[in-house]
């Protein structure tokens, strides 16, 4: 058996007197997709930032890949060139998109390729032009972010982290600051991904999406894991009661349901 690409265990993380995580444990495989569903203030997003450190957890392990961490009392945080060379493995879309409003599309996708990996000019802009032409970008590469939209602009985002070449990718919220005709282009291109094999964590209120392309589903609620299970079997017949009332604010086979409006 390949052990899994990410295992978190008793995943702790406190802002001030707020528990946000309580004792987290999850492990994702290689090649599959799990979604993070729940309501806002679950400790889903958190969860996210612990797992490429943006957010430096309180205790418990992290590993990905062969990058294994601790943390807590008496533990050593990673020095800064680790870290580095930690997040450029673990690649990171947020719900805004964060693109450098000076450079071109192509730039954009390039900068880190260049000035992280030390790739050639020429090899970062061979690297970059096939990334857009991956996200359905190839027209826009010499245009500047201001002139896109925000679903091109998430495209382009994605197209960036994915230079980095990260065994894992992981979205927070990716859809959720678009407009809802944009959603699907984004989210066509996040199934893409999984498709081709790519390990991938995903925070998400498209149900109908998680349902579709996740291979399993974790419900959170109060910095918990309430409910796991195959995506179909959380989301179609939840066995708990909170993870039932969650999902029932979301109409079947709807196309765009989202959760903001779930309680």
């Amino acid at each position: 058996m390949e052990k899994p690409k990410i295992e978190i265990s008793g995943l702790n993380k406190k802002f001030g007197d707020l528990a946000v995580l309580k004792g987290i444990s999850l492990s994702v495989e290689a090649g599959s997709v799990v979604a993070i569903i729940g309501p806002s203030g679950s400790g889903k997003s958190t969860l996210l930032r612990c797992i490429n450190l943006l957010v430096t957890p309180d205790g418990g392990q992290i590993r990905v890949g062969e990058d294994a961490f601790t943390f807590g009392p008496g533990t050593k945080l990673p020095g800064t060139r680790d870290l580095a060379r930690f997040r450029s493995n673990t690649g990171m879309v947020f719900q805004h998109f964060n693109l450098f409003p000076h450079m071109s599309v192509l730039g954009n996708v390039m900068e880190a390729p260049v000035t992280v990996r030390k790739k050639s000019k020429a090899e970062a802009r061979e690297l970059a032009l096939a990334l857009l032409a991956k996200v359905g970008l190839s027209d826009k590469a010499d245009e500047f972010p201001a002139r896109l939209s925000g679903g091109q602009k998430q495209r382009v985002a994605i197209a960036r982290a994915l230079a980095m070449q990260p065994d894992v990718m992981l979205f927070d919220e990716a859809t959720s600051a678009l407009d809802p005709e944009l959603v699907g282009e984004v989210l066509g291109v996040m199934k893409k991904l999984a498709t081709e094999g790519m390990t991938m964590v995903i925070v998400t209120h498209e149900i109908a999406f998680a349902r579709e392309v996740a291979d399993r589903v974790i419900f959170m609620r109060d910095g918990i894991v309430a409910e796991e299970g195959p995506a179909h079997q959380v989301i179609d017949a939840p066995r708990e009661t909170a993870t039932q009332a969650f999902l029932s604010h979301f109409h079947r086979g709807g196309h765009h349901q989202t959760a903001e409006t779930a309680p």
